[in-house]
């Protein structure tokens, strides 16, 4: 049995050698031959049909060929129509195809059609082993919706996938694609960036070093130092995911909104951008920065929005309201907290006001505690810088005294005006009440003054009480320190909230737990594919033949045409040592730029 078994293998293996390297089949109307000229060819041309070749399911049609049978290699003139199945056409001025190695050339006016995409080349090479086609002298693939053109170009078919290198250009009616390294996959028309790419439309444009894009639905994801600048903001984020069909795009973790107008920054770790409504929204840690003068204005809250045009942005803060005042040496001028914050740049109005909360607004400037239903604080619109602030409704102004207790002004309104952005004066209104420990000009205390009164102004210097008018007064007196009631040194409703000062950037956060950040996926790069060109030792088996147009140095790997990014770490944007690098960068920048921002003002 195993004889006969033995015998019968013996006998198939022959065959199925020959049938690994099956003949070129040919039909042509007329055929010569001319050992002078071509040894061991014959000339094929048309008369009335056109030369055709047929190897393995693939067709060829020209008008002339030279036909080396014995070594199933052909060179075909003019008027060249390839076709592989259903699936691939091509036609150009010039072709060479080896039966052995199934490896083809084609030059002159190259022209391959698959059902999604149509390839244009001066110079193409077509392996039918690997069904993958490539050209390094320039190319151009016209999609349904866009035109890809690069230097260096490689074409999966069994993948439906183009690969480009070098000078890669999409160009869409919408917006062009620039980019270094793009893959392209024809079915879906899902398009791959890597290295330093480029999508410019009409009213925005995207940088990213890694991304996403489907030229179908114009919608894309991007990673890796990626940003997008629209007329008037740029939006920065570890991931960043744009709609162009809806002028909306979001980024997650690390994001930066800066408003190039306005010179005002955002920061937090989730935001959208609507840019037909001019309004960004934005959580998780979020933080405004907008230089006012020569001050910087920090407004944090769990949420902020901002809508309106350059010219009449407003900016909402919802929840946990802080914000802090620097001038331009650093130093705290101003700071305060709220449940909720309105602020118009158009008319230079802010307002802090209680939604749910028990506890009322407050400000500080400098030692000066103010609270009551309602702060608003009115700036110039121009300068930026404070003019006035108005309390409503159960007014309070409270000073930490140079030495001991508390000086203290309430009533129903209290009007303040500022110099500098520092407070100078103060009027309170309506049923008014001071508190105020009366010291000479060696800061000796004189006594206690209880003051009852319509309204009061009050003068300060250097942010404190400098002196206190009292209008209509209905009753007050001076009492030594050891005269005056302990029970009566604080006014009813007496609130100090030293321990809730905001004394500096970093305060803004205290006491609020680090968000917890989604882990963001990397765009991995695409595996290294294995050489266009293999290597072959014997002359029979060139991918192409001696008679060849070609020199063999022209049938070799190139540096130039490997994938220019490869063997690169998948980003991970929860990387602790990657968190701590760019979060240290981002600072440096932030105050770069904030600095840079008043020297030029």
């Amino acid at each position: 049995m195993f004889k006969s078994l033995y015998i019968i293998i013996c006998l198939l293996l022959p065959v199925a050698l020959i049938s690994q390297t099956q003949e070129i089949d040919f039909k042509s109307d007329r055929n010569i031959q001319n050992e002078a000229r071509y040894p061991g060819a014959f000339i094929l041309s048309s008369v009335e049909n056109q030369v055709y070749f047929n190897h393995d399911g693939i067709e060829v049609w020209c008008d002339n060929a030279v036909f080396y049978k014995e070594a199933n290699f052909f060179k075909a003139y003019g008027n060249i129509r390839m076709k592989q199945g259903d699936t691939v056409s091509m036609t150009s001025n010039y072709a060479e195809y080896n039966g052995n190695t199934e490896f083809a050339f084609a030059s002159g006016k190259v022209r391959m059609e698959r059902p999604d995409t149509t390839l244009e080349t001066d110079s193409l090479f077509f392996n039918r082993v690997n069904q993958q086609a490539f050209y390094r002298s320039g190319g151009k693939v016209t999609d349904t919706a866009s035109v890809l053109t690069s230097r260096i170009g490689r074409y999966y078919m069994k993948e439906n996938k183009y690969s480009f290198i070098n000078n890669v250009k999409v160009t869409n009616p919408e917006y062009t694609i620039d980019s270094e390294q793009l893959d392209f996959y024809s079915e879906t028309g899902h398009t791959y960036l890597y290295g330093p790419s480029t999508i410019k439309g009409e009213s925005s444009t995207v940088y990213c070093e890694r991304g996403f894009y489907d030229t179908r639905e114009d919608r894309g994801y991007f990673v890796k130092n990626s940003q997008i600048n629209y007329d008037n903001r740029i939006l920065k984020g570890d991931s960043l995911y744009f709609n162009r069909e809806n002028s909306f795009a979001s980024a997650t973790n690390n994001i930066r909104v800066i408003d190039t107008i306005n010179n005002s920054r955002v920061t937090g770790h989730y935001a959208e951008v609507f840019r037909d409504k001019d309004s960004v929204f934005i959580t998780k840690r979020a933080l405004a920065a907008s230089l006012q003068d020569r001050d910087t204005l920090f407004i944090h809250s769990d949420t902020i929005m901002i809508t309106g045009k350059p010219e009449k942005r407003v900016i909402r803060g919802f929840y946990d309201v802080r914000i802090f005042k620097e001038d331009q040496t650093g130093e705290n001028v101003m700071s305060g907290r709220s449940d909720s914050i309105y602020s118009d740049q158009q008319t230079g109005l802010t307002k802090l006001i209680t939604l749910n909360s028990s506890k009322k607004p407050v400000l500080w400037s400098g030692n000066n505690q103010m609270t009551g239903d309602s702060i608003h604080l009115l700036s110039n619109p121009k300068t930026e810088q404070l003019d006035s602030m108005l309390v409503f409704d159960n007014a309070y102004l409270i000073q930490k005294d140079s030495i001991e207790g508390y000086n203290q002004v309430k009533g129903k309104i209290l009007t303040g005006y500022f110099q500098d952005n520092e407070l100078n004066e103060v009027v309170i209104n309506k049923n008014t009440q001071t508190l105020h420990y009366m010291r000479n000009s060696e800061n000796e205390l004189i006594g206690i003054n209880k003051t009852l009164a319509s309204s009061i102004r009050i003068l300060f210097e250097e942010q404190q009480i400098q002196d206190v008018y009292y209008y209509n007064q209905v009753d007050g007196s001076l009492s030594p320190q050891d005269q005056f009631p302990p029970n009566e040194l604080r006014l009813e409703g007496f609130n100090w909230r030293g321990e809730e000062r905001i004394l500096s950037k970093e305060g803004l956060f205290e006491g609020k737990p680090e968000p917890e950040l989604p882990r963001i996926q990397g765009i991995p790069l695409p595996d290294e594919p294995d050489e266009f060109f293999e290597e072959r030792e014997e002359e029979d088996e060139m991918l192409l033949n001696e008679n060849s147009r070609l020199k063999p140095s022209i049938l070799q790997n190139r540096e130039a045409d490997s994938l220019r990014f490869k063997n690169e770490k998948v980003l991970d944007s929860l990387n602790p040592d990657t968190q701590k690098e760019k979060l240290k960068k981002d600072i440096e920048n932030l105050e770069k730029a904030n600095s840079q921002t008043k020297k030029d003002t």
